[in-house]
């Protein structure tokens, strides 16, 4: 007669599987605080979709087949709800110190586990009026690979405004 601890040992393997199939998660959010003369005017901490191409820039990453992270932030003032099979935002900002820009702290944060989140971090200075209605995160200064997007109800920023947008990607 066999003993009880092959049964024990079959169903740990199999649920030792699953939780390995299931361990690894990309989560994004962002915060936005608008500044007007240096004081906060409003905050938004906002869940983001972690879009299709955003996945293959990640599993590009883990391998080396892509070097360039996503380090760049992109605001626009489009409506339509993010989409898996987004690559670009709805209706990206090119002008009036709303461009896309290079992230001035780039670092990694602790969320559940040591380092498990990475961070960039944009201010935009603005010179004209906008109703800021959406970001995502970017691999490159223009174009590139969309890593996360997202929509929310409008930020109307004016001359003089800021936006800080500090956006984490967890890996759990």
């Amino acid at each position: 007669m066999e003993p009880e601890s092959f049964e024990v040992s079959d169903r740990i393997e199999k649920s030792m599987g699953k939780h390995l199939e299931d361990g690894l998660h990309l989560r994004g959010e962002f915060e936005v605080l608008h500044l007007r003369n240096g004081q906060v005017i409003d905050r938004r901490d906002v869940k983001n979709l972690v879009v299709s191409a955003g996945k293959a820039l990640a599993a590009g990453l883990l391998n080396g087949v892509l070097t360039t992270p996503a380090k760049y932030i992109a605001i626009g003032t489009g409506t339509v709800a993010p989409a898996a099979g987004d690559t670009a935002l709805g209706a990206e900002i090119t002008t009036g110190g709303g461009a896309r820009a290079l992230a001035t702290t780039l670092d990694r944060v602790t969320t559940t586990v040591t380092n498990d989140t990475a961070r960039a971090i944009v201010t935009f200075a603005f010179t004209a009026s906008f109703a800021v209605t959406e970001a995502g995160l970017f691999d490159a200064a223009a174009a590139g690979n969309m890593l996360s997007r997202q929509t929310f109800a409008a930020v109307n920023v004016v001359s003089g405004d800021s936006l800080q947008v500090t956006w984490k990607i967890q890996v759990s």
